[in-house]
């Protein structure tokens, strides 16, 4: 099995899958082809526990050429019954980072040592070098391949499966239901791949992904509430919004930055009510800006997770030029004076052409309509202005003449 991009949630079920899988079939080994840059604790966290307890031998080969073996990507192989990496890869890095804001020397403290007592137990438990795995997580330290193998972080270096597998032929494994000796070197390789659901899932988990499906939800729902009836945004809208929701669940949420985007939205919702002059839409775009730069929960050890900034400022500058102008203008128009159907009628001057005593007839536009007086007898020939219409009835009254 490959893994071949952030660790999430969706990595870990795959990894948890592919193990029942090699178990149910009886394999001789798990291979798991590596490259990543890192990914979320959490996740690591249940990855390395399924290998750590794995009936059946796992082997981590950070590969191709090329490929590292990042941040979580460093537990993820120590904990492998055999560690294994190709010629131009490399492994370490692990120091815990700040994604979106920076951490204080305590807090910074806490993570790093919580890594490194993790990376430590890992590195003890399959009798690695566990100085070697402390400076990854404390000192950022990386290394190539024939370094790592030096200093007895991982196991040999293969220039290819067939490689790796001829060289782990005979090896002992202890695995947490007993001993075994692998057989594998004319073992026949079988490809076990992520469902197409895991892949769709696997996508919309990225960090960048999840904010723009967001957003893109609140302008559906949105785009909904200012024409009721369109009917598509409101759907893609709730779409949108469920599938943010289930990325934003495997994410590390910052709950203020969330409060302070649903903020933004109630501002939006009001600038269609209220007239504030473009306000409450500005309110809302700052207050859209400071949620979007806050939303992913910075201090986290080993997490890979964080929202582009440019593509922060790109939506947020979107949402503005949405609100303030386009969005604006049709507000404006809705407010505009009716100028079609009877409403368009209040307002307007007619000529009597049947007494009204109180009711009677009168012309406005070329058209007779049943007209009743408000003040009093109106004679014939007289001026009058429509004030309201019930009933396809106008109610009028007498134009005073200066």
């Amino acid at each position: 099995m490959k893994i071949d991009g952030a660790i999430n949630p969706v990595t870990a079920t795959f990894v948890q899958d592919g193990i029942a899988k090699a178990q149910k079939e009886n394999a001789e080994c798990l291979l798991i082809h590596l490259n990543t840059p890192g990914g979320l604790l959490k996740s690591t966290r249940v990855i390395v526990s399924n290998i750590l307890a794995s009936p059946v031998p796992v082997i981590v080969y950070v590969s191709p050429a090329g490929s590292q073996s990042g941040s979580a990507g460093v537990f993820i192989t120590l904990a492998a019954h055999v560690a294994a990496m190709t010629p131009g890869t490399n492994i370490g890095a692990a120091h815990p980072v700040t994604l979106q804001a920076p951490m204080d020397s305590i807090m910074q403290e806490k993570v790093t040592n919580d890594a490194a007592a993790f990376i430590r137990s890992i590195a003890e438990k399959r009798n690695r070098n566990i100085e070697w795995a402390e400076n990854a997580v404390r000192k950022s330290f990386s290394y190539s391949e024939t370094e790592a193998l030096k200093d007895s972080a991982v196991d040999l270096i293969a220039k290819s499966d067939e490689d790796l597998l001829t060289l782990i032929d005979g090896r002992s494994i202890e695995l947490s239901n007993g001993t075994k000796i692998l057989h594998t070197k004319n073992a026949r390789i079988r490809f076990f791949e992520m469902t197409a659901f895991q892949k769709f899932l696997d996508i919309i988990s990225d960090p960048a992904i999840a904010y723009i499906l967001m957003l893109l939800g609140i302008f559906g729902i949105l785009f909904e509430l200012f024409n009721p009836g369109a009917i598509l945004p409101g759907i893609v809208g709730v779409i949108s919004i469920i599938l943010a929701y289930y990325a934003m669940h495997t994410l590390p949420i910052n709950f203020a930055g969330l409060a302070l985007i649903l903020f933004a939205i109630i501002l939006f919702l009001l600038e269609i009510k209220v007239v504030s002059h473009g306000m409450l839409a500005i309110g809302g775009t700052v207050s859209l800006l400071l949620g979007s730069m806050m939303l992913i929960k910075p201090g986290s050890a080993l997490e890979l997770a964080k929202i582009s900034r440019t593509i922060i400022i790109s939506a947020t500058a979107v949402t503005a030029v949405l609100f303030l102008f386009i969005i604006g203008l049709g507000i404006k128009a809705q407010r505009r004076k009716v100028v079609t159907g009877p409403e368009a009628l209040t307002g307007l001057i007619g000529e009597v052409i049947d007494e009204l005593n109180p009711s009677g007839a009168i012309k406005v536009n070329g058209e007779t309509w049943n007209a009743e007086s408000l003040a009093g007898m109106i004679a014939r020939g007289e001026k009058v202005k429509i004030k309201e219409i019930r009933n396809l009835k106008l109610y009028v009254e007498r134009i005073n003449k200066i």
